[in-house]
């Protein structure tokens, strides 16, 4: 899922896509948090049925087969955990990834026990660890996933410092209309409607203010903001929307 939704990322944008396909690391991390919560849930129940009714386990087998797993998932988990704050999509894989191991680490340590004493319930056991460490990550994930996709304002933005920012701004009489949201990891959007003094669209102040404006949602906040669009307005076009009806 992870190389698929990379592979996807890297295509162009168009006229009909403009934002190409950035969004599908996302899809792609809330279908693999939802996957993870699913499973870790499946394992919880399948748990408690197995400590009821302990199943015979082959302990040898299980704990070589847990050995060549573990080395494999290492393998993995080191090649993913140097990208996995990269977007959404890579820490979904590594948790994945690291998901594996921990199940893996189990099933050795469960065998380990089994052999050595003979309590056949280890493995259930482990299997409770391992979804109670997983789902509160994988509802990370989902709920990060869940806030680009609603467009809430992106995370470490103040919308209403921003606003109160633009308002301090030499000319500057109103902002309405103003709205973030994160369109992918690293591309955080800006839209809002700007009310000047009327005199900025007579004397040429309207562009130097606009490029203020622009730069200051760059530059000023923690999370700088290069794609902005804002509308600039005379304080009479403000006051009236579509049909000339008055709106705040």
């Amino acid at each position: 899922m992870a190389l698929a939704a990379a592979t996807l990322m890297v295509r162009p944008p168009s006229a009909k896509r403009t934002w190409g396909f950035r969004r599908v690391e996302v899809l792609a991390a809330l279908g693999q948090g939802l996957l993870l919560l699913a499973v870790s849930v499946y394992a919880v129940i399948e748990g408690i049925d197995r400590w009821s009714r302990p199943p015979e386990v082959l302990a040898g087998e299980l704990l070589w087969f847990g050995i060549i797993g573990l080395v494999l998932n290492l393998a993995a988990v080191a090649v993913l955990s140097s990208g996995r704050s990269a977007n959404f999509n890579m820490r979904a894989a590594f948790l994945e990834v690291l998901m594996d191991a921990l199940g893996t680490i189990a099933v050795i340590i469960s065998a380990i026990v089994m052999m050595t004493t003979g309590y056949s319930r280890a493995d259930t056991i482990a299997a409770f660890v391992i979804a109670l460490m997983i789902v509160p990550r994988a509802a990370i994930i989902t709920r990060d996933t869940l806030r680009v996709l609603m467009e809430f304002t992106p995370k470490g933005l103040d919308l209403d410092e921003v606003r109160q920012h633009i308002m301090d701004l030499e000319h500057v009489k109103d902002v309405h209309d103003l709205h973030a949201s994160t369109v992918a990891t690293g591309l955080p959007t800006i839209s809002g409607h700007v009310v000047l003094e009327d005199a900025c669209f007579y004397d040429g102040h309207a562009p130097a203010v606009l490029e203020t404006i622009r730069e200051c949602v760059s530059e000023h906040f923690d999370v700088s903001i290069e794609h902005a669009t804002f509308q600039l307005e005379t304080e009479d076009h403000s006051r009236c929307g579509p049909g000339g009806a008055d709106h705040p």
